[in-house]
């Protein structure tokens, strides 16, 4: 707390400096967007006054711009790696439990189970296709 004087008493100096900062690639691309602006002011795409939409903008607006769940453009059910994932798990955890299970059987078991698969897939493969009438 300070009492009060008529004497003035000097204040400490204060360091008072505005940095600049120079960042070239910001600088182009504000150059860059200034002169697109300027060519479809030109053409006439945009009016004076409006601004150029940006990409990063925020949140403001990012939900009501989603679309829900795009379809597969694939009918085959085998193109989904979520699918291809989960069968590859389940192997090895057939291959883990069974290698406890059983022992090293199972290995000769998965090879019968593998040429089983195989011939089935083939026979479907190599069918000739029914044509509609």
């Amino acid at each position: 707390m300070k009492f009060p004087s008529i004497f003035r008493t000097s204040a400490p100096m204060r360091y008072d400096i505005k940095p600049r900062y120079y960042d070239p690639v910001k600088e182009e691309i504000d150059q860059r967007t200034s002169r697109i602006k300027r060519e479809l002011q030109a053409e006439g795409l945009i009016k004076e006054g409006d601004e150029l939409e940006s990409q990063g903008g925020g949140i403001r607006g990012s939900f009501a711009q989603y679309r829900g769940i795009k379809e597969r453009s694939s009918p085959n059910m085998f193109a989904s790696t979520a699918l291809i994932r989960t069968m590859i798990f389940l192997l090895l955890l057939g291959i883990i439990f069974g290698y406890i299970y059983l022992g090293p059987v199972i290995f000769e078991y998965m090879a019968y189970a593998t040429l089983l698969i195989g011939a089935i897939y083939l026979f479907f493969r190599l069918r000739p296709k029914k044509k509609n009438v």
